[in-house]
């Protein structure tokens, strides 16, 4: 197994890549960095949703650069792990407890055998949803829960009440491998910075551009109705008050304050409810906190230095 490696994306030193196998037979791809001479921990990387291994080079120099060991994977159905549709462009998962059955493997074969403690996670979008279910779920790996963006509810619209039914519709028809009605198929390219709700910084969006370019099998389009009616589940039980109230690691939550892809009031009131928890918003920022402009990066990672044991600070 590898990395992809483009002249704007350099592989970051000291680093592995790999793959396990689920309990269900799925060969996923990891990737593990060793941490700088003399220091401890680990901070694993849950990445979200279409994402891969090679969008967080840059944040694996930045975790590196504070003394940590990284580790991170690509879920099952994107990047270079196993997918499950003949179509590799479509974004499918069963059930989310598929997407949990990932992080235990990954933790059990590659985290708690190869990797220093103490543990830390960093989660974007989906992979925060996966990790808050972790921890609700009784998982103890992790001492700090740091998450951007967290997938814990789609911003509402008109037809949001309709959306649920729908997907759960046309899954009980035969129809969950189609793509959701309205979706783009395909991922973007650099010309379609201009009005992306990703990110506010054209040389990251170019950047992530280019590796699709060099590796097109990382790519993944529009997600498929199986995986949207999987999605609103999970993000559902997130709704009932006593969901965050059964969580007992500290969670930092950082929401985008601009954010198009998931809706940053519900962060607010999650992170109202838990018991050993801070959330932040960053005014401005859109939905990829890591993949922003300098100034929301600066602030995202002051935030994380001030929460996580041990990193410097700046």
């Amino acid at each position: 197994m590898k990395f992809v490696s483009i002249p704007a994306n350099p592989v970051p030193e000291n680093g592995l890549a790999g793959v396990v196998k689920t309990p269900d037979g799925v060969s996923l791809r990891f990737g593990r960095w060793e941490p700088p001479p003399g220091r401890k921990g680990t901070v694993v990387i849950l990445q979200g949703r279409a994402e891969f291994i090679e969008k967080y080079f840059e944040t694996v120099r930045d975790l590196r650069a504070r003394g940590f060991a990284v580790a991170t994977f690509d879920w099952r159905g994107q990047g270079l792990s196993d997918r499950a549709l003949s179509d590799r462009r479509k974004g499918y998962v069963r059930n989310f407890s598929q997407y949990a059955m990932d992080l235990d493997t990954v933790m059990e074969q590659v985290v708690l055998p190869d990797c220093p403690p103490p543990y830390f996670v960093l989660g974007h979008s989906m992979g925060g949803a996966i990790a808050i279910r972790a921890c609700h779920d009784g998982r103890r790996w992790f001492d700090r829960v740091v998450l951007s963006a967290p997938m814990l509810a789609l911003p509402p619209t008109r037809f949001s009440g309709m959306v649920a039914p729908v997907a759960r519709f046309m899954r009980m028809i035969g129809r969950g491998s189609a793509y959701v009605p309205g979706s783009e198929h395909e991922p973007a390219g650099p010309e379609d910075f201009i009005g992306n709700v990703l990110t506010s910084d054209p040389v990251r969006f170019a950047r992530n551009a280019a590796i699709l370019v060099e590796e097109p099998d990382l790519a993944l389009g529009a997600p498929t109705i199986a995986w949207a009616d999987s999605a609103l589940r999970q993000m559902r039980q997130f709704r009932e008050p006593s969901y965050p109230a059964h969580i007992r690691q500290p969670l930092l939550l950082v929401a985008a304050g601009y954010d198009q892809v998931v809706w940053t009031p519900a962060i607010e009131d999650f992170g109202m409810y838990l018991l050993a928890g801070r959330h932040l918003i960053l005014p401005g920022a859109r939905h990829e906190i890591l993949q922003e402009q300098d100034q929301f990066r600066a602030q995202f990672w002051a935030a994380f230095d001030a929460f996580v044991p041990g990193t410097p600070r700046y």
